[in-house]
């Protein structure tokens, strides 16, 4: 393969994958590439690798542009194995290697490559780094797409290496975007829906990243290296990512012991009230159950939470989640919470309720299936009183729903 240069002393050496390639329980039709790229300076750099499949290959191509025992960092964007797969293959013939990365990718790759003896060196938002002749900036994208993700940026060249972001699923014989003899919008916008945009809260962050980076470059793990109309391609992820759809209602309905549940709920409220969703809360046992139901008819989502008491719900829920059951609510997102001490079976008991409506009901498993995300959960289940993490955790599954409401493809 011809040398590819991006750059003075900075070259593509990742993989071309022309098959039609199983990808997050799709079938890349066009195939891809892992793209990971050398920079040649006086303290040689490689940011990203390749899957894991062709890390031999990887490896022995790279040692046709550089001795890989001269390399002295290795920068991992996101530790999914189609971008960190060949760290092990590398890490063994460049002994003398740092590994960059942030501080949650840490223990991820240590387990994942038994890189346990391996000196790490642990980036925040905003650190640089002087690889001689060059400097990186990196900057944390959490959740794009997943935590421990984050961008690098070269300044001098003014390139950025976003890992996923900004991808594509081709593997073209040309290299840049401008090359491909098309106009890969349609295959960039592709690739948003189906890897990005479940994430889309996050892009937020990712544009606010951006301004203040001059980027000239994109050049990320997949597809096409983008060199023109740079930003046209961010624009689109900032318009692609917007809220689109307004006036969505939220109800809330629950019952509580001491007043945990009650907390839940409301700070449930306020998540839903920050992204400009309207949301009633119902305490069922306080408010007339005529009511609670016209509220759940005018819904587009619905939660409902209870403490746990002798492994099970408590007060009037139980009637009215039967009432649930006689009810059209196609097309509504349901989703259970609650709060427990000893145990937590009321939202389990909740969601078997739940499940038998025709409702889209959330559950842990579907997150993770049709998304990858392994910080959003439902049922919400808090023991005790929410604090701290536990806050965080009902933010994280208040904020899903809300995307779900607010965004459509």
């Amino acid at each position: 393969m011809n040398e590819v240069m991006l750059a003075k002393d900075i070259f593509w050496v990742g993989k071309i994958d022309d098959r039609e390639v199983p990808f997050h329980r799709l079938i890349l039709a066009k195939g891809t590439t892992y793209n990971a790229y050398l920079l040649k300076t006086e303290k040689p750099t490689v940011i990203d690798t390749v899957d894991l499949e062709f890390g031999r290959e990887f490896v022995e191509y790279l040692s046709e542009l550089i001795d890989p025992k001269e390399i002295q960092y290795i920068v991992i964007n996101h530790t999914e194995p189609d971008h960190s797969g060949g760290l092990a293959a590398l890490a063994g013939r460049a002994p003398d290697a740092t590994i960059v990365c942030t501080e949650i990718a840490v223990n991820e790759l240590k387990e994942m490559y038994k890189l346990h003896s391996r000196n790490f060196l642990v980036v925040k938002d905003g650190d640089t780094l002087d690889i001689g002749g060059k400097t990186l900036k990196f900057k944390e994208t959490p959740y794009l797409h997943t935590e421990e993700t984050m961008i690098t940026y070269c300044i001098e060249d003014k390139i950025l290496f976003p890992c996923d972001i900004f991808s594509t699923h081709v593997a073209g014989k040309e290299f840049f975007a401008d090359e491909a003899g098309y106009d890969i919008t349609e295959d960039f916008i592709g690739y948003y829906n189906a890897i990005i945009h479940p994430h889309r809260r996050y892009v937020r962050t990712l544009i606010n990243a951006l301004e203040e980076l001059d980027v000239q470059m994109i050049a990320p793990s997949h597809g096409y290296i983008l060199r023109n109309d740079i930003q046209k391609y961010i624009d689109l992820y900032a318009t692609l990512s917007a809220d689109t759809v307004e006036g969505k209602k939220v109800t809330i309905v629950y019952t509580t012991i001491r007043n945990s549940t009650k907390k839940i709920a409301e700070y449930l409220k306020k998540i839903f009230e920050e992204n400009n969703i309207q949301a009633s809360v119902f305490n069922a046992d306080k408010s007339d159950q005529a009511e609670i139901l016209e509220s759940i008819k005018e819904a587009d989502a619905v939660f409902i939470g209870s403490s746990t008491k002798y492994a099970d719900m408590i007060g009037n829920l139980e009637d009215l989640l039967k009432e649930l059951k006689k009810m059209d609510l196609q097309g509504k997102i349901g989703a259970a919470f609650g709060s427990y001490g000893w145990s937590g079976e009321a939202t389990e008991v909740i969601q078997d309720y739940l499940n038998q409506t025709n409702m889209d009901v959330q559950s842990t498993s579907h997150v993770i299936k049709t998304t990858g995300m392994t910080h959003v959960e439902f049922p919400v289940r808090v023991r005790f009183a929410p604090k701290d993490d536990q806050l965080k955790k009902i933010e994280h599954s208040a904020t899903y729903v809300a995307d779900l409401l607010l965004s459509a493809i």
